[in-house]
């Protein structure tokens, strides 16, 4: 598999999903603003919305569905990873040194689970009592679980020259981030044809050092030759910078364009601002669409002595819609809402924008979304809905539940 994508809505040849598991039954209402949430999904329900949303893909499109805890599985059988994995898993309340005693009393599947669903004290005890577990409560997260791990867009992006490993903004969600590029870096599937585009170091350093934030819904492939990254509240102005130097530095790609959002939580990321669906048809959200006012467009200027990309920015002072109508030819907008700004904001909070694409003018949304599904049929677009009473209690819409891998190019 080539790992490097040249727009986001060539048909679909692999994806990458993960199933909610325990750890959204991690959720309480004591902690779910700890862990990103708003409401505490029902996990029954919300695994069989998933399951119709992964089927759905494997029926309309034939394409491969990866699931993250089978390449997490398969990855684990290397003990040595796996002894690094939770020693790193372990880290944060310094028991690192119970690594090899833990996974000597678990199988692999249950390893798999543990570094995705967490592991408290009064579960691991069950199968190693220690002293150094006698500090913490019966009830406390000796590996912290991963409520978010089924927004499969943010721990990495896959883009025209390689894969972005995403350093995560909020700390709580750094382990997705790690397991994605653990599995990147060592499962026979991927590991031949890894790019790795930032951060450049290992993934010992990527963990430790302060590196700039970057999350993969503020990335979107404009075309073979353009990028587009917001710099939102979850993405840094000096990752984008990072980023564009690497992608443009063997001239494939011409053009990295920062867009400037509110740092606001309607705003996240930019692909609840706007989607690609076809060469000229974007879905937007009009609020979000008027809000950004000022996009930098990072160009190549040369290499310097030590092979580093010089860079030239140019700064547009109007709205990220004039920017996509000079990239896209003979652009249409679809608007969230049909265009009523009450549906619109409505639609835009169960990410009405935020579609994936599994064609050309083929994409799949909340069946909630009615009045910008609608709009998506009247344009000529084939729209397959998913129930969503619960997948969409995380605030993320059907792009961020899928890591696209591997596209026809167009």
């Amino acid at each position: 598999m080539k790992l490097k994508l040249n727009s986001e809505f060539g048909t679909l040849k692999a994806v990458l999903m993960h199933r909610p598991g325990n750890e959204i039954d991690r959720l309480t209402p004591y902690n779910i603003t700890e862990y990103l949430f708003e409401d505490m999904p029902y996990l029954e329900v919300m695994q069989r919305e998933h399951d119709e949303f992964r089927s759905l893909i494997k029926g309309a499109t034939g394409a491969t569905v990866y699931r993250l805890l089978d390449l997490l599985i398969e990855s684990l059988i290397d003990d040595e990873l796996l002894v690094k994995a939770f020693q790193i898993a372990l880290k944060p309340h310094k028991l690192e040194h119970l690594a090899e005693d833990l996974i000597g009393r678990f199988s692999t599947m249950e390893c798999a689970n543990a570094l995705i669903a967490g592991v408290k004290v009064r579960e691991l005890k069950r199968k190693l009592n220690h002293k150094s577990l006698d500090k913490l409560g019966e009830h406390a997260f000796v590996i912290t679980p991963s409520p978010n791990s089924y927004f499969m867009r943010d721990p990495a992006a896959v883009v025209q020259t390689g894969v972005i490993s995403c350093q995560m903004k909020n700390a709580i969600r750094t382990r997705e981030s790690f397991i994605m590029r653990m599995i990147f870096e060592n499962h026979p599937l991927f590991k031949e044809n890894f790019n790795l585009i930032y951060p450049k170091d290992t993934i010992e350093e990527a963990l430790t050092e302060n590196y700039p934030d970057i999350e993969g819904g503020d990335v979107i492939v404009l075309s073979s030759k353009a990028l587009a990254i917001g710099n939102s509240e979850r993405t840094d102005p000096e990752a984008i910078l990072e980023v564009a130097r690497e992608v443009l530095k063997s001239g494939e790609v011409e053009r990295v364009y920062e867009v400037l959002l509110p740092k606001k939580r309607n705003f996240m990321h930019l692909d609840t601002v706007f989607t690609i669906i076809d060469e000229n048809l974007v879905v937007t959200y009009p609020d979000a669409m008027r809000a950004v006012m000022e996009t930098r467009v990072h160009r190549k200027e040369g290499i310097d002595e030590n092979g580093n990309t010089i860079l030239s920015t140019e700064v547009l002072k109007e709205s990220i819609l004039e920017v996509l109508k000079k990239e896209i030819a003979y652009l249409e907008i679809i608007h969230t809402g049909d265009g009523n700004p009450d549906y619109a904001s409505r639609e835009q909070w169960f990410d009405g924008a935020n579609v994936f694409a599994i064609g050309p003018r083929r994409v799949i949304s909340y069946n909630r979304n009615r009045h910008t599904n609608r709009a998506l049929r009247e344009a000529g677009v084939e729209v397959n809905v998913i129930p969503s009473s619960e997948l969409s209690r995380g605030l993320g819409g059907p792009r961020c539940m899928t890591m696209a891998l591997d596209r026809q190019d167009f």
